[in-house]
């Protein structure tokens, strides 16, 4: 499943939470200080991300937003239908 994070880097404090809470690397801090002072982090691997939440769920700021791809799935019956994306 392919996800996506976007990281509000005014609102992260470099807290290195999501770092080590995500399971495949995504993230890291970058090299540049944001508007308040701190080092911010960012999506490094952005292609390996499979939306699992747990960046979003470690961060004390609430500074990131996370979306996974929904794809075709099946049903109790064994058909495939297509997930609501609202």
């Amino acid at each position: 499943m392919k996800g996506m994070i976007v990281i509000d880097e005014e609102l992260c404090k470099g807290c290195t939470y999501c770092i080590y809470a995500c399971p495949l690397g995504v993230i890291a801090i970058k090299d540049r200080f944001n508007k308040k002072g701190f080092f911010p982090a960012s999506p490094k691997y952005p292609d390996k991300c499979t939306g699992c939440n747990m960046c979003a769920q470690m961060c004390p700021e609430i500074a990131i937003e996370v979306y996974r791809e929904v794809g075709p799935t099946r049903s109790r019956k064994g058909q495939i239908c297509q997930k609501d994306m609202q």
